[in-house]
């Protein structure tokens, strides 16, 4: 997560834009079951015809192709031949089947925001851009929205804010909901509903033999636990059902800080007692982060802390008023309506949070509280390398500390994701422009960061989060170290995907 502060330090906001889509015209379909290269001209022929109109496909050296495959991180990107878009839910299966049929590995892309190492297996694949099915609809029960599975976190806030209601999503405005979903999806609402997993109703998703399948608590129940929280290695989710409330706050209040590092100790303190061993309010929740901040110092990185509060400025002082009276170097605090918090602290569509086209080099973990000693010393290895090499300034060591009433209340055991005892997910982000040279400097560096944020807790295992994992992950850091998960998820993996189609993030090993 990054403070609207960054924007001191960042030439310009970058917008990725959608192009529309260019329809093709297609050859008649030849008969062939043998092995296919990834051709413009192969798939344009073979695959053209069996897709329903207004789906596109887009090749290399087009704007099509580079806004499709346009990604968050760079690092370990897939190699993609050919980007189909989808004119409706049935050609993501119909792209599928014609891709098994032939041999070729696929992959499905929303907004382009997964990062983990193993995308980069994936080499002269399809890309199923599935951005184009993203149509949301309030259902007529009102408790309830059909999603499409191209649908991003600020389009869901949108719709459901112009008409009274809220549900879980992510926090950052530009990240596919159900990328994010599948791991579980971490919010601000979380407090109030869980995570996204927690509430879906239903799930249209393509299988790797082609099938469309609806799973839900009596369709496909086994399935339906192992897709809420390692649903990446199942299928395409091409539309969902949700579960939508009655909003409980039209406007949220946020307070930012900036803090020079000599009040580190103090903030963290602060922190904890507000957290409460992951008791704090389901209203509260709060982050912070490690950042370079040029316009307040040149010679050492800056503790940002935000708080974001379901209320009024006045119901929140009594969180807020011991950050201010900590002395902060810069504040900004205000009301605002929901759809525009993220912007509003740094995480909007425009924002460098979402720019796309870096190398985005993460590693995380969970924790339960803050060992104030052992962030100093992640505040000095973060200090120590981005002064030694400057072209690591744009990285960030984050700390994402929602409210948890809503996660905890799901039993741990009813669903795939297996971190609901952490009360805080920390990751470093090491950010710089793709370069080769600086890749063996980043990672390592990111991951002994990652290793001393975990070692402020003696005693307990490195919990990694799916959504933001590198990659070099053990299983158990990701799927949980209970011998039955690991079990039961392999168990889905040879039963559902027995061939490794879905292997490329985050692969359950079977």
């Amino acid at each position: 997560m990054y403070s609207l502060l960054l924007s001191f330090f960042v030439a310009s906001r970058i917008l990725i834009s959608q192009a529309s889509p260019l329809p093709f015209i297609f050859d008649r379909a030849v008969n062939d079951t043998t092995s296919l290269a990834p051709t413009p001209q192969n798939v344009q022929r073979q695959l053209g015809p069996l897709l329903a109109k207004g789906a596109s496909l887009y090749f290399p050296g087009t704007p099509q192709f580079q806004d499709a495959t346009s990604r968050w991180s760079t690092y370990k990107a897939p190699n993609i031949a050919v980007v189909v878009e989808p004119g409706s839910a049935k050609d993501v299966a119909t792209a599928v089947s014609f891709a098994n049929k032939f041999g070729i590995p696929y992959l499905a892309m929303n907004k382009g925001h997964g990062s983990t190492t193993t995308l980069g297996a994936i080499k002269n694949g399809i890309e199923i851009h599935v951005r184009s099915l993203n149509s949301i609809t309030i259902n007529a029960d009102g408790k309830s929205a059909s999603i499409g599975g191209g649908s991003y976190n600020q389009e869901l806030i949108n719709k459901l804010w112009s008409n009274g209601k809220a549900s879980a999503s992510g926090s950052c405005a530009c990240v596919g909901l159900m990328g994010a979903g599948l791991g579980g999806g971490l919010g601000r609402y979380q407090g109030f509903y869980g995570l996204i997993s927690d509430n879906l109703i239903d799930v249209d998703i393509v299988l790797a033999s082609g099938e469309t399948v609806t799973v839900s608590e009596k369709s496909n129940s086994d399935l339906w636990w192992g897709l809420r929280g390692a649903g990446h290695n199942f299928g395409i989710v091409t539309r969902f059902t949700m579960k939508i409330f009655d909003s409980p706050a039209q406007n949220w209040y946020f307070a930012q800080f900036v803090f020079t590092q000599d009040k580190l100790e103090k903030m963290v303190g602060l922190v904890n007692t507000m957290m409460d061993n992951g008791n704090q309010p389901k209203e509260l929740m709060n982050y912070y982060l490690y950042a370079w901040n040029p316009a307040i110092s040149t010679t050492e990185p800056v503790v940002i802390f935000t708080i974001y509060y379901i209320g009024t400025k006045e119901q929140a002082a009594k969180y807020t008023k011991p950050y201010f009276d900590l002395g902060p170097v810069f504040h900004n605090d205000s009301m605002v309506a929901y759809p525009e918090l993220a912007s509003a602290t740094g995480l909007g569509d425009e924002d460098f949070s979402c720019a796309h086209g870096f190398n985005r080099v993460q590693y995380p973990v969970g924790l339960l509280n803050y060992n104030v000693s052992n962030t100093r010393a992640v505040y000095n290895l973060f200090k120590e390398q981005t002064v030694a090499v400057p072209a690591l300034n744009l990285s960030t060591v984050v700390f994402e500390g929602y409210s948890l009433q809503g996660v905890k209340a799901v039993p741990a055991a009813s669903t795939a994701y297996p971190h609901r005892e952490d009360n805080i997910l920390a990751s470093i982000l090491a950010v710089y422009a793709p370069n080769p040279a600086l890749d063996s400097v980043a990672i390592p560096w990111a991951r002994k960061v990652r290793d001393l944020m975990h070692s402020g807790q003696p005693g307990r295992q490195l919990n990694a989060y799916v959504n933001y994992a590198f990659g070099d992950e053990t299983q158990e850091m990701v799927y949980g170290y209970e011998p039955w998960r690991l079990e039961r998820l392999r168990g889905l993996k040879k039963k559902y995907d027995p061939k490794g189609k879905f292997n490329f993030y985050e692969p359950i090993k079977v």
